[in-house]
């Protein structure tokens, strides 16, 4: 019965010392274990630069209605953005977002999203998200599907939160707060 409650003491203080060292290695990303499914949260800050020598959207077609739209309508636009654990810029680099947004909506400023993260970092590194559906910029807080994955996310569902951080109309550079919850099926470990 000792040797019993020593190896379970001895268990409980590696599974706590495992779980410490993750989370602080990787900060921006979570596993919860949900019965035979395997949910990773993934939190980080997407850099928007529209403007500039350090640009990472450009707009590549317009529509011809585009100049008049009161919303952009018709506007498409690539994007290649740095993705940080923190709101600065200047903080660790964990992904990068790319693909494509176009203006989809003649009334309300509304974007149909092609969006990858493209993760380089932690136990996912070289692992993909990728996120489509229509984002409506004026609210607050948005929804989109997670519709696929590759890497350690193949077969994934989901969805992801996004948020306006911040946004400097004067120099054109947003930050967006992205929560992303990816669930595969399986046994968790």
């Amino acid at each position: 019965m000792k040797n019993l409650t020593v190896n379970l003491l001895l268990t409980i203080a590696y599974l706590l010392f495992i779980t410490t060292t993750t989370a602080a290695e990787t900060p921006w990303l979570e596993n919860l274990c949900l019965g035979n499914e395997n949910t990773t949260k993934l939190h980080f800050y997407v850099h928007d630069v529209r403007k500039g020598p350090n640009a990472t959207l450009y707009n590549i077609a317009n529509s011809s209605i585009t100049a008049t739209s009161p919303t952009g309508f018709g506007r498409i636009n690539v994007f290649d953005d740095r993705v940080t654990v923190a709101p600065d810029i200047a903080s660790e680099e964990v992904a990068r977002a790319q693909g494509t947004t176009t203006s989809v909506d003649l009334q309300v400023s509304a974007a149909s999203m092609n969006l990858n993260f493209f993760l380089k970092s932690g136990k996912f590194n070289r692992s993909t998200v990728t996120i489509v559906g229509r984002n409506q910029c004026s609210d607050e807080e948005r929804e989109l599907p997670v519709a696929g994955s590759n890497g350690a996310f193949r077969y994934a569902r989901g969805y992801a939160i996004t948020r306006s951080y911040s946004n400097d109309e004067a120099t054109n550079y947003s930050v967006l707060e992205y929560t992303i919850y990816v669930t595969i099926s399986k046994k968790c470990s």
